[in-house]
């Protein structure tokens, strides 16, 4: 490190006030209590700040800011999504990514590159087609390409496979695809919600959620929040919204609340830093592989979800061994780079591959949750969107096909054919 640089972070001079206020102690009482500290409920708590003018406010995080899925995922960003409730849900967070560096006076170090989804096969191809007219239709920069065209942009890239597995057909081209800092996201919500006026708590714990009412006479869940136990002490509040992701179950049987939300852990992993190449972000489905390259010139790849039901974050060999061969069928001059480290992170999954968001049975319990692998690059509208449906009490217009009671009504997004890997 240059010793100018140590002398600047030494000097009281140019020190630096802290990223956001330490309080200590929770009031007796808030409008609105947040429970989760993650890009999700981060975002929720500044645009009720800044949106809606609800600044009594609280977040509260059983560990620490960003931990969760916000700190355990590969940043990408995109909207080429198959449903037109979809597209449309992720393009508005595509919009709000582009401008939240300037927004929240905060480097994301964002960076437009370009997405691949890679076809394997004439049925894949069929798919990404269909894909692209969704998006055409709405707007949205996405277009199916050839191999001539891919071999263009990714030069380094196998077409072939090495004859291991299917040759690339052709691939879904998504122009805005980029990636973020995602830690940054996080701590520029967070900044920016403190700043006015939210409080944010970390290491504080919800124990249980007091409702008044509970069961109706019918059996139906019903009632109305009141508040909120901690191992601070007892919060009174009369809007309480669960951001919570994997930690999901958890919170609704605290409320009663029934989901069809399965968790799986999700692992990914990291390289050694390698100068510039890969300038796109490479997603093939049938590999069960997605790689992008950071500012730092790591590859950051990760894989499918693990095939089995754990609400767990350790990582394994054999995942690092399983990405490591598909990787190198896609990208062959691989084969002596180390992997630096790796992680696993929790996806909470619906049966249709689509968020559940807004209001529930429950008056004053809100819930954001069923974000499977595709969390991050929802972050800015999920907070947006929820912060508007907390102060009117109803679903904004973006979220009302991802309500929980699409279950009950048979009304499914299904999204499956747009996630970014085979699950």
């Amino acid at each position: 490190m240059p010793f100018g640089l140590i002398k600047f972070g030494l000097s009281k001079k140019y020190s630096e006030p802290r990223m956001f206020r330490k309080v200590e102690q929770p009031r007796d009482a808030y409008d609105v209590v947040i429970i989760g500290g993650g890009g999700h409920g981060l975002a929720a708590a500044y645009y009720l700040a800044n949106e809606c003018g609800i600044t009594n406010v609280a977040v509260i995080e059983k560990g620490y800011l960003g931990g969760g899925g916000t700190g355990r995922n590969t940043a990408i960003v995109r909207s080429n999504y198959l449903t037109e409730d979809g597209a449309r849900f992720y393009q508005k967070s595509v919009e709000l990514f582009q401008d939240l560096s300037r927004t929240l006076d905060f480097n994301m170090f964002y960076s437009q590159r370009g997405h691949f989804t890679m076809a394997h096969s004439p049925a894949s191809l069929r798919t990404q087609r269909w894909r692209a007219e969704v998006n055409k239709h709405l707007g949205i920069d996405s277009e199916v390409v050839g191999r001539d065209f891919i071999k263009k942009m990714v030069p380094e890239i196998d077409l072939d496979c090495g004859g291991h597995q299917p040759p690339i057909h052709g691939a879904l081209f998504h122009p805005p695809g980029a990636i973020a800092r995602h830690d940054a996201v996080a701590w520029a919500y967070a900044r920016g919600a403190d700043r006015k006026g939210v409080d944010i708590f970390q290491q504080t714990a919800v124990t249980d959620i007091e409702i008044e009412g509970g069961v109706n006479m019918s059996g139906n869940v019903g009632g109305r929040v009141v508040g909120v136990h901690t191992d601070k002490g007892f919060i009174k509040a009369g809007k309480v919204l669960s951001a919570v992701a994997g930690w999901t179950p958890q919170i609704q049987r605290m409320v009663g609340l029934r989901t069809p939300l399965t968790i799986h852990p999700l692992q990914a992993m990291v390289t050694e830093p390698l100068k510039p190449w890969l300038n796109t972000i490479v997603v093939s489905a049938s590999l069960h592989t997605y790689v992008s390259q950071s500012s730092r010139g790591e590859l950051v790849t990760g894989g499918s979800l693990d095939p089995y039901e754990l609400t767990s974050t350790r990582s394994t060999l054999e995942f690092a061994e399983g990405l490591s061969g598909h990787l190198m069928d896609l990208f062959p001059f691989l084969g002596d780079i180390k992997v630096m480290r790796q992680w696993a992170g929790l996806c909470d999954m619906t049966p249709d591959f689509s968020p559940i968001m807004g209001v529930t049975p429950i008056k004053g319990f809100y819930i954001d949750a069923g974000w499977g692998t595709w969390g991050f690059k929802a972050t800015p509208v999920s907070g947006y969107a929820m912060a508007h449906t907390i102060a009117n009490d109803a679903d904004h217009e973006l979220i009302k096909a991802f309500n929980l009671s699409r279950f009950g009504k048979f009304r499914l997004v299904g999204e499956k054919g747009a996630a970014s890997v085979g699950h």
